[in-house]
């Protein structure tokens, strides 16, 4: 926060308009400054029970880990004069500690402390990640199964194709979210690591028993444990929580896109919530009703897949370790969570309010005049001995006639003499019922709910 004329001024978005303060707080200052006390806290926990540090000596250092002991004010003044921050969090923490303040830091590197606070911020992260995928999930799963039977058209290349259900296209999108809450969890063993081994990853300056200690102070903060590692941990890991991150934004942005051409005025069939009674949709078009909900994710999810490229380049360091990747960290990590975060509860928030149209689904159908089931007349001359290519052959002939004229299929078909020899009035007027035409939407919906419920429970 900076003063301006003595007025404060927030410049990051983020302070003032997207992210909730749960997730925001993990990469806060404040999140930040905690988690770092907190490894600072186990690392002489571990000397503990190595027998190095007193248990005195322990519940002394392990009092004044706090926040509210330990201030990041002391922290930050100290740093405006060390210019180095794990150097003033010591300094820190020693003036608390009094005599016992001999251990803080024993034997690390201060990567050793930054990347292993960060990871803490990554396995707090992904806890929440993984309660917002269910949420939004679990939405759904109440959408698809209300509108499982709901007779939509399917489109392709932006034209009518044939019949869809409203709850398989719902479903669709349910089971692409349910692999990304797999390899969530899939992938949390490899994210949520730290390191201990000191300045080249050696574990020199940590004694004979380096590997135990690394191994009893990441465990003690359930965090996984690295075979080998430079002074940082590999970037490698960060790139796949980050993907995942840009992946999830990317299905959050496509089904807010389907929602968003769904609701154009052409064909209106499905939309974001409206209070007709409050809320306006623009400042001089009184009639507005636009999905700005859906919009203003989409946005946000293009940022989130932009901290795609950093990410990558911040594996690029030179030799054991250099400082390129920090500053850019700050950015990727924090900003790719909120603005993940923030998007997936928009999302969830479209879904559970969305009105659903089925009568304008069916005009929109009727508009169509029977194109869309010329597949299915197709299909039914085969089943009654027509070789599949001539009855192809046949009802694309029908069809363009059906455009040109303006006419219907149905009347098209029925004084076409390969069609209307094989089927009376009746069995031919049954061929062009849209729930006709629909294999299996209703059990792949089914299955597809069931599977995604057992995932949430």
């Amino acid at each position: 926060m900076s003063l301006h004329h003595g007025v404060a001024m927030s410049l990051c978005p983020l302070d003032y308009r997207y992210g909730r303060d749960s997730v925001k707080h993990i990469w806060s200052d404040d999140g930040r400054h905690a988690r770092q006390l907190e490894v600072e806290r186990a690392l002489v926990w571990a000397h503990k029970e190595l027998g190095r540090v007193s248990e005195d000596d322990y519940r002394e250092v392990a009092a004044v880990a706090d926040p509210l002991i330990v201030t990041k004010e002391r922290v930050t003044e100290i740093e405006n004069e060390t210019k180095h921050d794990i150097m003033a969090l010591t300094r820190a923490m020693t003036e608390a500690a009094g005599d016992a303040g001999w251990c803080i830091h024993l034997g690390a590197t201060s990567n050793d402390i930054v990347d292993t606070a960060v990871a803490l911020q990554i396995r707090d992260s992904i806890s929440q990640q993984v309660e917002a995928v269910q949420t939004l999930m679990a939405t759904l799963c109440d959408l698809s199964e209300r509108e499982r039977d709901t007779v939509m058209l399917g489109r392709t290349h932006g034209q009518a194709a044939t019949p869809i259900t409203f709850g398989l296209k719902v479903a669709v999108w349910i089971d692409e979210f349910r692999r990304h809450l797999i390899r969530l969890v899939q992938m949390a063993p490899r994210v949520c690591v730290g390191k201990f081994l000191g300045a080249v990853g050696t574990g020199a300056a940590q004694g004979e028993n380096a590997r135990e200690l690394q191994a009893l102070v990441l465990t003690h903060l359930n965090l996984g444990v690295p075979l080998v590692t430079t002074q940082v941990v590999g970037r490698d890991r960060y790139i796949e929580w980050v993907s995942w991150m840009a992946n999830v934004a990317t299905s959050v942005e496509k089904i807010l896109q389907e929602v968003r051409n769904l609701q154009r005025s052409e064909i209106a069939e499905v939309a974001e919530a409206f209070d007709v009674d409050k809320q306006v949709g623009s400042s001089t078009m009184a009639h507005k009703r636009n999905p700005i909900t859906s919009e203003n994710a989409c946005g946000l999810a293009r940022v989130v897949r932009s901290m795609l490229l950093p990410t990558w380049e911040n594996a690029l360091l030179w030799h054991e370790r250099d400082l390129a990747n920090s500053s850019a960290e700050r950015f990727t990590l924090s900003h790719s969570v909120v603005l993940l975060d923030d998007i997936l509860g928009k999302s969830d928030k479209v879904f559970a309010n969305l009105v659903v149209d089925a009568e304008r689904m069916q005009t929109n159908i009727d508009a169509q005049k029977g194109l869309v089931m010329a597949e299915k007349v197709m299909l039914e001359l085969v089943e009654r001995g027509v070789p599949r290519d001539e009855a192809h052959e046949v009802l694309r002939t029908a069809s363009m006639e059906a455009i040109s004229s303006g006419a219907h299929l149905e009347d098209v078909c029925a004084r076409t003499p390969p069609i209307s020899a094989l089927f009376d009035g009746d069995e031919l007027h049954e061929l062009f019922d849209p729930s006709g035409h629909l294999g299996v939407s209703g059990e792949l919906v089914d299955e597809t709910v069931e599977l995604a419920r057992r995932a949430l429970d």
